[in-house]
């Protein structure tokens, strides 16, 4: 697809210079305020914090749907920029050594290369490495073209950062997807992984799900972990990245570290089967 023939949303400002897009930023022009919990992705094999995922919360602290029933086509651009540029400044004076995921809304870019400018300046400002970003799909959103969505990924993962399809599993982000582009990270969508340890249609998707990212040299990263039988079971089918309330929930304007996070007993580490993102020295480094 030809991104230059895009329409742009209302709210695009255009700029061809090298710099970012002029006030596109400046979350000031919302006409409200909104922070960022942190909730820990966990790696049972190290019993370490692999990553935080930035969540949208109110300015204090309010559910996510106080902000996200104010984002409309109007201001849509504006707001996925301003979410990109807060969460890499809120996580640099968090001083946040894990990797930090950050939902993007694909169908509020307009043109890749130029719509990741005031994303590359916030993590010069802030000392943040774009390595350590893991760009994944907004949780829900409805994509409008799937093979668009593929090639906003491979500019983001040629630029250098790291990439994951949300919610796998869930509808809107599937095997279609797969084919045109191979994130580093897979998300398994919460839906199957509830009750896991007891639905054995779940487990036998979830096998073959592994198997095909084990394939393609793909980390999975199992989502909506409650129970320690759930994080069992997945554990002994070769994950190893999970998140959810077993481990923490997440944690407002700051960040967990491995002594706090709820370690399930009986669950022990093993050696990877996955090829895990983290085993490169530049992958060293996550609306729940």
């Amino acid at each position: 697809m030809n991104s230059t023939l895009r329409t742009p949303p209302p709210d695009f400002i255009p700029n061809d210079s090298e710099q970012p897009c002029s006030g596109c930023a400046n979350s000031e022009k919302l006409g409200f305020r909104f922070n960022y919990a942190y909730q820990p992705i966990v790696d049972l094999d190290t019993r370490t914090i692999y990553a935080h995922e930035a969540l949208i919360r109110g300015p204090d602290g309010e559910p996510a749907n106080t902000v996200l029933s104010r984002v409309n086509e109007t201001n849509r651009y504006r707001f996925d920029q301003a979410c990109r540029v807060k969460a890499i400044k809120t996580a640099a004076q968090l001083e946040m050594q894990s990797m930090l995921s950050i939902n993007f809304i694909p169908n509020a870019i307009y043109r890749p290369e130029v719509c990741i400018r005031a994303t590359l300046e916030a993590a010069r400002t802030h000392g943040f490495p774009i390595e350590r970003i893991i760009f994944e799909t907004v949780e829900g959103e409805r994509i409008d073209d799937g093979k668009w969505l593929a090639e906003v990924l491979r500019e983001y993962k040629r630029i250098g950062f790291l990439t994951a399809i949300d919610d796998f599993g869930a509808g809107f982000a599937g095997l279609n997807l797969l084919a045109d582009f191979q994130p580093d990270i897979v998300k398994l969508d919460m839906g199957l992984v509830r009750d896991i340890d007891q639905r054995t249609a779940r487990q036998a998707i979830t096998r073959g799900v592994v198997r095909i990212c084990e394939e393609l040299k793909i980390s999975i990263i199992a989502e909506g972990v409650e129970t320690a039988d759930e994080a069992a079971c997945l554990h002994a089918m070769g994950v190893s990245l999970m998140q959810g309330y077993l481990f923490s929930r997440p944690l407002f304007q700051t960040c967990g570290n491995a002594e706090t996070m709820n370690w399930p007993a009986g669950v022990k580490a093993r050696a990877p089967v996955l090829a895990q993102v983290q085993v490169s020295p530049r992958q060293a480094y996550g609306r729940r």
